[in-house]
């Protein structure tokens, strides 16, 4: 919106926040660039409002802001390559990496007034009390929890795609599809390269989509399930412990639950050993709930079976109390006594 001949119109729609742009939602780099540069020219954060490339906030001027935001962030870049170095405790720049994986949309604006205290009040460091200290370290909390719950509930399904059909020495493509509560895919997905190092392997979710490659990299193309969608490559990594074989994780867009393959015959087998090992003895609802959140329970196959397991769990433990105790048999055969031989 242009400046008018009034001044009191002129003065209500002042540019009175610094909208910063970041290139993705985990552009860790680029915000402490921003943020050092912010802090070199003593700019507070209450004049700062971040903004994540396709993540703008929808308002009238949502058009303009974004080209602002853009804008601020090439010129801070640019003016800045070199920001000077403000030294802060090493758990904070910890806490910088978690948090960042958050999706709540004011965690830039907390790390960075975070930021400005530390430069501002050097006592904050000794605050375990300090209300923004606290709610960083619970969204760095929520962070590892979701990160945990991935590495637990992530189901795979083998698929024989174009790739295993051509050549079948590489393996079938293992798919899973979750949906994490926040932007957890690039930091976790190396686990699972290091878990699964020896198969193909993706991981589709609505944010974020990964694949992993484990074959030699003069094979890695166009063959690869994301580099169709196009995808992005990372560093190749190495196969854990000692072996010879080396893969790539490869970053692509989100995708639907559709997009995922249907049950196969290793899913079946796997509600099998599910229902035969579930011990309705040992039943504990709140815990399992706990460790099992029901929000997860729609991507997990094995949750249709919790509810008629529960159901089922009294009558099957009563029948377990009142049935008559049975000697235990040996299952090994005992071994034959060696000939005593000896001289009279």
């Amino acid at each position: 919106m242009g400046m008018t001949t009034d001044p009191l119109t002129n003065e209500l729609f002042a540019p009175t926040m610094l909208p910063i742009m970041l290139r993705r939602p985990t552009d860790l780099d680029g915000f402490r660039r921003s943020a050092r540069s912010l802090l070199a020219r003593q700019v507070p954060p209450e004049r700062v409002s971040w903004h994540t490339a396709g993540a703008l906030v929808e308002d009238l001027f949502c058009e303009q802001h974004g080209r602002d935001a853009a804008a601020n962030s090439e010129a801070f870049g640019a003016a800045a390559a070199n920001p000077p170095a403000v030294k802060v405790p090493a758990e904070f720049m910890a806490l910088c990496e978690s948090v960042i994986l958050h999706s709540d949309p004011n965690r830039f604006g907390l790390l960075y007034r975070i930021f400005w205290r530390l430069a501002h009040e050097p006592s904050l460091r000794h605050d375990p009390l300090d209300a923004d200290m606290i709610a960083a370290h619970k969204l760095a909390q929520a962070v590892r929890r979701d990160m945990h719950k991935m590495k637990a509930f992530v189901r795979f399904r083998t698929v024989q795609d174009e790739r295993f059909q051509a050549r079948p020495q590489d393996g079938p493509l293992h798919v899973a599809w979750f949906e994490p509560g926040h932007h957890i895919v690039e930091a976790i997905a190396p686990f699972f390269a290091r878990r699964f190092a020896q198969m193909r392997w993706a991981i589709l979710t609505p944010a974020c989509s990964v694949e992993w490659d484990c074959v030699s990299a003069q094979s890695l193309g166009e063959t690869s399930l994301l580099a169709r969608a196009g995808g992005r490559a990372a560093a190749p990594l190495a196969q854990p412990r000692g072996g010879t074989m080396k893969g790539q994780l490869r970053f692509g867009p989100g995708a639907k639950k559709s997009d995922a393959p249907p049950a196969d015959s290793g899913e079946q087998l796997w509600l099998t050993y599910y229902q035969h090992t579930f011990n309705p003895a040992r039943l504990k609802i709140k815990a399992m709930q706990k460790e099992m959140p029901r929000k997860y329970w729609h991507n997990l196959p094995e949750a249709e079976l919790i509810s008629p397991l529960i159901a089922m769990a009294n009558e099957r433990t009563q029948r377990m109390i009142t049935q008559p105790a049975r000697a235990t048999r040996r299952r090994l055969p005992l071994a034959p006594r060696p000939a005593i031989q000896g001289r009279l």
